[in-house]
């Protein structure tokens, strides 16, 4: 028997390489952005269902095919040229990727399943509300889900997080996805609420002398400022760069931005201190933060690097 009708090279609509491709170049926006803005959530969101479309079309590009009474989108992604007049090929909605991922793939959980209907349900009320959808959506309360769910699908196509983000986001995204997974960490409850009753069984003087002395202290120490859980006052929390710096000139001045992800934070108001992404995470004090030098530009090009060490560092900013 002979075949007299050949498939012929799949349409960028329900090519698997195609769609991984343009996942990848989504990713790579998020490069530069602070980990807590709205633009590098929706950028996020733009390249996990293009990911997610990616890993279903691997197993058949058919699978991504919406269903129409001529069969058209059905014989496009199977390869041959549909005989319907001004046929533009559909594929189905993101939330049945999601659903079809689920029933197809063992290691894409319903958790994994529930986060992509999530996160790129508050990405269609961004794109098509008046909601501003992502703002003051904190990182670490949804990228330790995301890299999960992106590694079971990037698994799923023999790929690894380190070729989809690059090495340095691929071992903060193990950092997060580790921390999520640390349950001895929700014992740092325990501690946050008994410097909370010791906080407040102290005279109403002694907090404000207290509070004050931690006002002026997180002024001056370096590290990122935030409010402590257990007593409200100034505090700080540290870490480790996670990214090379970034340098822009604005006007006369050279603006350069690096990004840390917290191990440590101390109160010197009620001497809590909580040590560890894991147990940090607990208490919402896990997220990125950006430190911002600010030098001048004739003196930055004209002067080695060394003579700026005794730069203040600005540790306010969000």
């Amino acid at each position: 028997m002979k075949q007299t009708v050949e498939p012929s090279a799949l349409a960028a609509t329900w090519d698997p390489q195609a769609l991984y491709d343009k996942a990848e170049r989504y990713i790579q926006q998020v490069h530069g952005l602070d980990s807590d803005e709205w633009d590098h959530a929706l950028w996020s969101s733009l390249a996990l269902e293009l990911l997610a479309r990616a890993a279903l079309a691997n197993i058949h590009p058919a699978l991504l095919a919406e269903p129409d009474k001529a069969g058209s989108n059905l014989v496009s992604a199977l390869g041959f040229e549909p005989i319907e007049k001004k046929f533009s090929p559909r594929s189905i909605a993101v939330a049945e990727v999601f659903r079809r991922l689920a029933a197809m793939l063992p290691d894409f959980s319903a958790e994994h399943e529930g986060f992509g209907l999530q996160f790129t349900g508050r990405r269609n009320a961004e794109l098509h509300s008046g909601e501003t959808a992502f703002d003051g959506w904190k990182g670490s309360s949804w990228q330790p889900r995301f890299y999960q769910t992106c590694a079971a699908l990037l698994s799923s196509m023999g790929l690894t997080l380190e070729e989809f983000v690059g090495a340095d986001e691929a071992k903060v995204a193990e950092s997060l996805m580790a921390a999520a997974a640390d349950e001895s960490a929700k014992a740092v409850k325990g501690d946050v609420e008994a410097h909370s009753k010791v906080w407040q069984a102290k005279g109403a003087d002694e907090r404000a002398l207290l509070l004050a002395q931690a006002e002026l202290w997180a002024t001056r120490q370096s590290g990122h400022r935030v409010q402590c859980p257990a007593c409200g006052s100034p505090a700080l929390v540290v870490g480790a760069p996670v990214s090379a710096p970034v340098r822009k000139l604005n006007d006369d001045e050279i603006v350069e931005r690096q990004e840390y992800l917290p191990g440590h934070f101390e109160c010197i108001a009620c001497g809590l201190k909580i040590g560890g992404l894991s147990r940090l995470a607990v208490v919402g004090l896990a997220d990125r933060y950006t430190s911002t030098q600010v030098y001048d530009a004739a003196e930055y090009y004209t002067q080695s690097q060394d003579e700026w060490d005794g730069y203040e560092e600005d540790n306010n900013e969000r």
